[in-house]
């Protein structure tokens, strides 16, 4: 059923779901568009739309063909801009035609790394334009990279601009939360740094890894894991790899924000290996997913790259189960329940400092176990039975040679039969210097 949105546009059905809201199919004066309608909670709330109002304009300036254009922001009447119905935020964009990266990568299971890079130094040109006005985008990740396959060759475009940012700031002052998604967040946001353009860059190179590998390089398990683990791992090396990307990668994924490439570095670097990868193969590194799990999803494949939820993409959900899948263990099963978007605790200092309970900040020596893990509390009580084991003997060893002594003073001693006698001095500790 057809809506209208603000006094312009018309939506008329649903292309996907997301965490922030819905995005519809619509049509404006200049033809088809794509309108994101935020959730009614989201809409409903005056300091979100006048966060949208404040960042209006710098949204639809942001202009280039790596990045999805945003044509208006609609906020409620009492801001800036029209309103649709009942008073909702809509971000109305550019229309892909084309799956998003998400969709492409769950059918082929990892990309050649030319492709790859290919990706990845388009996007890392959008970025470097929107971080020169200002704006860090917050939540790269495949669901938001959109491949246009109108051309001759696919176009990777950066979408949801802003989003994250304008929906994540603290309200009414109070204390920010941990938000986004946990495979792609910078070690800096789980320490509750206030997130900058490194951010981005650490978050697109977890997807060029994962385009490469299958995987993300902390993926798996519960939330809270894969975020220590952005703190206190280190990546693992893929096999095969040329040396010159690999180290880009390092370089990228560093701890330290102050480390990475900026955008426009990283953007002219994977430019320069693309005649090292060509005719380069995907990566062999095992791979868990059947041909089967693999196939292409009937339905309409078009509009893909708005979402697996929507009226046109339920297909493709049921069609490929590892969506959105990062195994645990390297070669496992995928764990298709991989949470794409989150709201946790900052870690306070003790915790990020280390301990049982804590994430340790350095990066541990090769075989150290991880503070508070399994191994280091089974390292742990070995070392206490250890100890308790010398203590006892240290004990017994000395009850044998006190007894061996004082037998032999049945034969050399004194004429009491009880061995030599042994002066004791006690000494008070006011005198020990």
């Amino acid at each position: 059923m057809a809506r209208n949105i603000g006094s312009h546009y018309t939506a008329h059905r649903v292309l996907g779901r997301g965490s922030a809201g819905t995005v519809w199919l619509g049509e404006g004066p200049e033809g088809p568009v794509a309108i994101k309608l935020l959730r009614e909670d989201l809409a409903a709330d005056p300091d979100l739309a006048e966060r949208f109002a404040h960042e209006r304009h710098a949204l639809l300036g942001l202009e280039h063909p790596h990045i999805v254009g945003v044509r208006e922001l609609l906020v409620p009447e009492s801001q800036e801009g029209a309103a649709g119905e009942n008073g909702e935020i809509a971000l109305v964009m550019d229309l892909v035609r084309g799956p998003d990266l998400r969709t492409h990568l769950t059918r082929e299971r990892r990309l050649a790394p030319a492709e790859a890079a290919t990706i990845v130094a388009g996007v890392a040109s959008g970025l470097a334009v929107a971080h020169a006005a200002g704006i860090v985008h917050r939540d790269v990740k495949p669901e938001n990279i959109l491949l246009d396959t109108s051309g001759e060759q696919p176009v990777a475009l950066l979408t949801d601009f802003g989003v994250a940012k304008l929906i994540d700031e603290p309200r009414h002052g109070g204390r920010s939360g941990v938000v986004g998604t946990p495979d792609y967040m910078a070690p800096e946001i789980v320490e509750g740094l206030p997130p900058r353009a490194a951010v981005d860059i650490y978050a697109l190179v977890t997807v060029l890894y994962e385009l490469l590998s299958g995987f993300t390089p902390f993926g798996g398990g519960h939330p809270g894991a894969v975020l220590r683990r952005q703190v206190t791992e280190q990546v693992a090396p893929l096999p095969g790899l040329p040396d010159e990307l690999w180290e880009l990668i390092q370089q990228c994924l560093a701890k330290a924000p102050a480390s990475r490439l900026r955008a426009a570095e990283l953007a002219s670097r994977l430019r320069e290996t693309r005649p090292a990868l060509a005719g380069l193969p995907p990566l062999d590194l095992g791979d868990p997913a059947s041909d089967e799990e693999r196939r292409p999803a009937s339905g309409d494949p078009e509009y893909a790259g708005y979402g697996g939820h929507g009226e046109n993409t339920a297909a493709l959900a049921t069609a490929a189960p590892t969506r959105a899948a990062v195994p645990l263990v390297r070669g496992a099963a995928p764990d298709s329940e991989r949470v794409t978007h989150t709201r946790m605790r900052v870690p306070d200092a003790d915790e990020l400092a280390g301990g049982a309970h804590g994430t340790a900040r350095a990066p541990r020596a090769p075989g150290q176990p991880r503070a508070g893990s399994a191994r280091n509390t089974t390292a742990g009580a070995r070392r206490r039975r250890r100890l308790a084991v010398t203590v006892a003997g240290a004990a017994v060893l000395a009850v044998v040679a006190g007894w061996l002594l004082f037998s032999g003073g049945d034969e050399g001693g004194g004429g009491d039969g009880r061995g030599p006698a042994t002066e004791v001095t006690l000494v008070d500790a006011a005198d020990v210097g």
